[in-house]
């Protein structure tokens, strides 16, 4: 008789499955922003043990954290702005982005994933990449005295440097893997810390303050700033790095 996936876990501890997952996670890339490495990947195993031990499949963890992730950008965009909005915003978005690390890892659990899968996810990610920062340009509009309007140029900006970097990130994975010319990843911990402002995840933590007008728009102004400053030394980078490709 043939055993179903659901009844295999019945009989798995919570903590077999962390334990399993963590031996099985791939390698993190060197020089990968510290958030993500050290915080909402072990964040988002936890939510993918408890995930596959409840025979959630991964495409609905990735709904699920787009229910998160979908739910802040709402509130943001059409709830005035007080500081306990900003814990919820904050909240929802630090869950859905590990709940976006835990998809990955429930795939892997079960025996691997699927383009379909994967396609998915990244369609998420370019969705939430853009209409976080639009619905902080809308928030900004209605709700907040700005010292001058110019500032709202500023999410305006990040929708945009936010959505190259994250494009330019998958048509780099895409390109050198069809080219078989994958190389090896160049950084290490310094770096790590480095570009820790351009980690979304560092991102969703500073929306927990984003109730608190007078600190967030500074705060978010040096975050959108830093993304600006690593586009412009990543992106002629790996546009010499592609340019290597032969045809």
């Amino acid at each position: 008789m043939t055993r179903s996936p659901a009844d295999a876990t019945t009989r798995e501890s919570f903590a077999g499955v962390v334990a399993r997952l963590a031996a099985a996670q791939k390698s993190r890339a060197p020089g990968a922003p510290a958030y993500s490495i050290y915080v909402n990947r072990p964040f988002g195993r936890l939510l993918a043990a408890a995930a596959y031990l409840a025979g959630l499949t991964p495409n609905a963890v990735t709904a699920i954290s787009a229910a998160f992730t979908f739910s802040a950008i709402v509130v943001i965009a059409v709830v005035p702005p007080t500081p306990w909005i900003g814990v919820v915003i904050g909240f929802l978005l630090i869950v859905g982005y590990a709940l976006d690390s835990a998809d990955g890892q429930v795939a892997r659990l079960r025996g691997g994933g699927s383009p379909a899968g994967e396609w998915l996810d990244h369609v998420v990610d370019a969705a939430k990449t853009s209409s976080l920062h639009l619905a902080v340009l809308v928030s900004w509009q209605r709700f907040v005295d700005l010292p001058s309007e110019l500032l709202l140029l500023v999410p305006i900006g990040f929708a945009i440097v936010a959505a190259v970097l994250f494009f330019a990130t998958i048509l780099n994975d895409f390109l050198r893997v069809r080219s078989d010319r994958r190389g090896k990843p160049a950084g290490g911990g310094i770096r790590s810390l480095l570009v820790l402002p351009t980690d979304y995840g560092v991102l969703c933590f500073a929306f927990l303050l984003f109730g608190v007008p007078t600190v967030f728009v500074p705060l978010y102004g040096i975050l959108f700033v830093a993304n600006v400053a690593f586009a412009l030394v990543a992106l002629p980078k790996w546009f010499r790095e592609i340019s290597r490709i032969p045809r």
